[in-house]
């Protein structure tokens, strides 16, 4: 099903979630790989998780690992791409192979001047409420760089930001099954139903 924008959904650590996003058309979906972040996964699970999908982009979250350590693992999950938590030198950005989503911190929108050029998207994930100064710095990097903004899992703000701002598209965190194989889609499904083209 199309929607108005691509949905980029982070933080898949279940086979629920990666087969009800797929499913209700997902663009792309990560997997939290460094083991120094909270909730990461093992090249194993991811494996086969990616197994039971298709259709989307595969990608890996990355905070401090090393370029030649993001190599290996993204060559092992056969990652369509990764997403760094934190800034790089142009030199580390340079080595790492697949292409690159940067990560912003909403509080940091003043450097926007200074983006790197190699990323092929940046991501913002918003502080609510959302102000002026925040939408400004919003659209000054949408104007350097395909940019991915994060509304939590509300519906209407989705909507609004795809009015506000020349996205590249939109993403929402996925969520913890209660146990294995149950899962609560409610907030899930409001988005995706939201922003379905009508």
């Amino acid at each position: 099903m199309p929607h108005l924008v691509p949905l980029l959904i982070r933080g898949i650590n279940n086979l629920s979630d990666a087969r009800y996003c797929a499913g209700m058309g997902a663009d792309k979906l990560t997997f939290v790989l460094d083991p120094a972040l909270p909730g990461h996964l093992d090249t194993k699970a991811v494996k086969e998780l990616a197994g039971w999908i298709a259709g989307v982009e595969l990608i890996g979250e990355f905070d401090q690992l090393r370029a030649a350590e993001i190599n290996a693992i993204a060559a092992d999950c056969a990652l369509d791409a990764v997403l760094l938590r934190q800034p790089r030198s142009v030199q580390e950005l340079e080595e790492i192979a697949p292409p690159v989503y940067l990560e912003l911190a909403a509080g940091s929108l003043a450097t926007a001047a200074y983006l790197p050029d190699s990323p092929v998207g940046i991501v913002v994930e918003l502080t609510i409420p959302l102000t002026s100064e925040t939408l400004a710095g919003l659209r000054e990097i949408a104007s350097q760089r395909p940019l991915w903004v994060g509304p939590s899992l509300d519906p209407a703000l989705a909507r609004e930001l795809i009015i506000l701002l020349p996205l590249a598209g939109l993403t929402f965190p996925s969520g913890d099954e209660v146990k294995p194989g149950l899962r609560d889609f409610d907030q899930l499904e409001a988005v995706f139903e939201a922003l379905e083209i009508d």
